[in-house]
């Protein structure tokens, strides 16, 4: 199995496997093993779920990072939200992202529904001109699977 080698700064939070972990230094960590984790900007604050797009990314938060009490009211919560969202929307394209995001998260990919996800939320921002949360670090991870 591969190891992933992430690089922390002080301050930075990580959620691993529904466990919250603070750095208080800089620091270089390696996961051996499949685990299930956010860090970063990528994990929004309850307060951030404040439009449809946002409650749906943090309904499929909960749904991967959660505890294993959290996680299917996290998948339940984002399922609801989704098809609500996609009979609200006239977007196509926002249709097509969400039916995908669902899909990922209901396959237990939900790394991938969280990208999809934030992808929503920018469109959502866009069309209603809100500002935007704030853009998670570059992802060192990309491809790589999360667990």
């Amino acid at each position: 199995m591969s190891t992933l080698v992430l690089e922390l700064r002080q301050g930075d939070l990580m959620v691993v496997n529904g466990a919250p972990i603070r750095f208080r230094n800089r620091t270089r960590i390696e996961l051996a093993a499949k685990a299930r984790f956010l860090f970063g900007k990528q994990i929004m604050a309850p307060e951030g779920a404040n439009t449809p797009a946002r409650r749906i990314y943090f309904a499929l938060q909960t749904a991967y990072i959660g505890t294993d009490e959290e996680r299917a009211p996290g998948l339940a919560s984002a399922r609801a939200l989704i098809v609500e969202f996609m009979e609200a929307t006239t977007s196509v394209l926002v249709r097509e992202m969400l039916a995908r995001a669902l899909e990922a998260a209901e396959d237990d990919d939900c790394y991938l529904a969280l990208k999809i996800a934030r992808r929503v939320m920018r469109h959502e921002e866009e069309v209603l001109g809100l500002a935007p949360l704030p853009a998670p670090r570059r992802d060192p991870t990309d491809g790589l699977n999360h667990g």
